[in-house]
């Protein structure tokens, strides 16, 4: 009897975890993804809805500071540096706040992004950048806050702050310009010697063409003027795979001696056992 009791007192325990009741959140989290450009741009917030209530002024008031949103803080991530006001805004993730008026609102991005709401104690020092904007007047209602990003062009897009009648369109610039001639730039000067040497590790970690991987690198160690020690000991694998045991403790007494004044004991271990070994005759 015992037994059947405690059977149905789990039974009930077990069914109480998982009938939890689920209901729709009143302020239900969202997030936005947007390519400007070249510039990745992520928002994530709550979005309050006005439910018949006076917005602005009210729910709203003018002149207080507003978390932008609901629960905890409204995010937007940048993945370059952009420009908005004139001032540069460095590339991160932000919390959005903002102190609405009616003919003005002050827009700020702050670098502390883990309150829930407004911080407790506000710290000027993370305040990353300010800006002010005028609001505009919407021809119709908008019952959930919302944000959005339009208005998009290769240099430049708006986030937008909507809600009731009230839009608020902040300008923001990217460097698409500055980013594609990088790009540009570093595909038409070809291979790098850290593409040479990884070039070089597929080939020998896979058994390719050693031959091959002895080229590119050779070519990774003419590139790199500090020589590193994992590049020569690379090159003393490769060389012992083509056979060329003398050469590869050459390269190997290299690797070992940059490695000791680089005070990397795993290098040093791995190059002793290698020249050991390959001394063997």
């Amino acid at each position: 009897m015992k037994k059947i009791i405690f059977l149905l007192a789990m039974m009930i325990a077990n069914y109480a975890i998982e009938a939890q009741v689920k209901t729709p959140q009143p302020s239900p989290k969202s997030t936005l993804t947007q390519v400007v450009g070249l510039t990745n741009v992520e928002i994530v917030y709550s979005r309050p809805s006005s439910k018949g209530r006076d917005v602005f002024n009210n729910l709203v008031p003018y002149g207080k500071l507003w978390r932008t949103g609901a629960n905890d803080n409204t995010t937007i991530s940048f993945s370059e540096d952009v420009v908005i006001g004139g001032k540069t805004l460095p590339k991160g993730k932000y919390a959005l706040y903002t102190t609405p008026k009616a003919d003005n609102w002050e827009v700020i991005f702050y670098t502390s992004t883990d309150n829930w709401g407004n911080p407790e104690n506000w710290d000027e020092s993370k305040v990353a950048l300010r800006t002010n904007v005028k609001p505009e007047l919407l021809n119709r209602n908008v019952e959930s806050f919302t944000i959005g990003i339009n208005n998009l062009d290769n240099n430049f897009a708006h986030l937008e702050l909507s809600w009731e009648k009230t839009l608020v369109a902040i300008k923001f610039e990217v460097p698409t310009q500055k980013a594609a001639m990088a790009s540009i730039d570093k595909t038409l000067a070809g291979p790098t010697a850290g593409d040479y040497f990884s070039a070089a590790q597929y080939l020998q970690q896979s058994n390719g063409d050693m031959t091959k991987a002895l080229t590119y690198i050779n070519k990774a160690l003419e590139m790199n003027k500090d020589k590193p020690f994992w590049y020569n000991r690379l090159k003393s694998l490769i060389q012992a795979k083509l056979g060329d045991k003398s050469g590869a403790i050459e390269t190997a007494k290299i690797s070992l001696a940059s490695a000791e004044a680089a005070k990397n004991q795993d290098y040093v271990k791995m190059n002793k056992d290698s020249i050991a070994e390959w001394s063997k005759k």
